[in-house]
């Protein structure tokens, strides 16, 4: 059996998502999981993990969901051998950060392991009073980029202006300012949209660095 993610947009009404499973279950698929993204404006967007008998069979899967009226497939992903439980690789992200016993291994549980629960591309950790990044994924882009881009969102919000992301080259970033500690935790990933759950998501972890690195002594 081979386990993908399947993230699609749905019209919020009565019998949409019976009618996406009724698809998947077309093609021999069986669902074991959903998870509810954001929902608003007549639509949600979900993310459902389905097991396949074949790789072959991804594309006839695609194809059928698409076929339900209203119906749009966002992205569909394979999963590794170690399956797809966002909620416990966010409990896991939680316990390292809570279990951090150093300024530094906070900053590298933020960096490395964090990106795995927010199914990101790169985490960077910025502090906000110099800009200087404390610490960034390898996916990350430079260093001058994610100081240029938390100035520009903070100038944003001060301004009530929406969320900028200065990226064009199809990627998403959001951000988490922590004014207690001066610092804000930055979030990247490549084409796929981050959605309000994945946000809180990333206020949740953010607050909880904020809150170790307030307990923590500085490591100079």
């Amino acid at each position: 059996m081979e386990t993908y993610v399947l993230r699609v947009w749905l019209p919020d009404r009565p019998g949409a998502l019976g009618a996406v499973a009724s698809r998947i279950g077309a093609v021999k698929g069986d669902v074991t999981g959903i998870e509810i993204l954001e929902t608003g404006a007549g639509q949600a967007v979900d993310e459902l993990v389905v097991r396949l008998p074949d790789a072959t069979l991804v594309d006839l899967l695609v194809s059928e969901v698409r076929q339900v009226d209203g119906v749009q497939v966002e992205e569909v992903r394979a999963v590794g051998p170690a399956g797809h439980d966002p909620r416990s690789a966010t409990l896991e992200t939680a316990a390292q950060l809570v279990g951090a016993t150093s300024r530094a291994e906070l900053l590298e549980v933020a960096r490395d392991v964090a990106p795995v629960s927010l199914q990101a591309s790169w985490v960077a950790v910025v502090d906000l009073e110099t800009s200087d990044v404390l610490a960034a994924g390898e996916r990350s882009p430079t260093a001058s980029w994610i100081g240029a881009f938390v100035h520009g969102a903070r100038s944003a919000e001060q301004l009530g202006s929406p969320e900028v992301r200065p990226d064009s080259a199809g990627s998403d970033v959001i951000w988490a300012k922590l004014p207690e500690v001066d610092l804000a935790v930055v979030a990247g990933r490549e084409r796929i949209a981050w959605r309000e759950r994945e946000k809180r998501e990333l206020d949740a972890l953010a607050h909880i660095v904020a809150i170790r690195w307030s307990e923590l002594p500085s490591d100079a």
